[in-house]
């Protein structure tokens, strides 16, 4: 994961996606560099336009992220039923005493 982003680092800051640069930041990261994953990283976003990549992402984030909020109101709901059953078996039992007891 610390290769994308040493790419995306790269993309934000305008500066070319190589081998050197995303070998420059991981190791200024603290991280031992592996030369085999940043050459198929390079070759992985060739044709890959990070900008739309990068777009498509932050969409497909944000999408789910509305989801909880539309159940919010569902689940209001619920406890309202959850009351007005609780509250109609409690009625029903007292009903049902009061037959007991006269």
């Amino acid at each position: 994961m610390e290769y994308i982003y040493a790419a995306m680092i790269l993309h934000s800051a305008e500066k070319d996606i190589n081998e050197e640069n995303v070998k420059s930041i991981i190791e200024a990261a603290g991280i031992e560099a592996d030369d085999a994953r940043i050459k198929a990283l390079i070759a992985a976003l060739e044709d890959v336009d990070i900008d739309e990549a990068m777009e498509t992402t932050a969409m497909a984030a944000a999408a789910p992220a509305a989801a909880p909020a539309a159940a919010a109101p569902a689940e209001e709901e619920e406890e309202e039923e959850e009351e007005e059953e609780e509250e109609a078996s409690e009625e029903a039992a007292m009903a049902g005493l009061g037959a007991l007891f006269g």
